[in-house]
């Protein structure tokens, strides 16, 4: 349990460490980014003035530097492994006896999942997107039926007959 929490507590500070350490080692430049730009569109006539990245390595086309993309992809990861740990971590730590009334009332709480799936498949905005998210509303709502026919199973151990 204290390496969990030392990697819970640590990991975003090694993620600020990161991304200082990548920002200074960019070493400093004498010219100015609109110097660079010219020479580089003088030097290769065929090149168009909007395909020249400037000194943040943000282009027109991609938004955002690639070491900017790697960076977040990492956290991203890393929360994901990080919550899957403690999830584990307390799932583990669950009597017996309780897990069907907590699985039931985290499967009812599965109606949000629901939403957010009816979101990315409503958008429309590629095939995948919208596969993915009518798989996501399928699994989602087998999730939260469940839930509420444990949660009827339950309550019906307690009825007289």
């Amino acid at each position: 349990m204290r390496i969990l929490t030392g990697l819970v507590v640590s990991a975003p500070w090694f993620l600020l460490v990161g991304l200082v350490v990548a920002d200074q080692s960019a070493p400093p430049t004498d010219r100015s980014p609109s110097d660079e730009a010219s020479e580089t569109a003088q030097e290769s006539p065929g090149k168009q003035p909007q395909q020249v990245s400037n000194e943040t390595g943000i282009t027109p086309e991609n938004g955002a530097p690639q070491d900017v993309q790697i960076i977040l992809l990492i956290s991203g990861l890393t929360i994901f492994v990080l919550a899957v740990l403690v999830g584990l971590e307390v799932i583990s730590k669950v009597p017996t006896m309780l897990h069907p009334p907590l699985m039931s009332g985290s499967n009812a709480i599965s109606g949000i999942t629901v939403v957010g799936a009816l979101l990315v498949t409503g958008t429309g905005d590629s095939l995948i997107g919208s596969l993915l998210g009518t798989l996501a509303v399928i699994l989602a709502m087998t999730n939260v039926t469940g839930g509420f026919m444990v949660t009827h199973r339950m309550l019906s151990t307690f009825q007289k007959k």
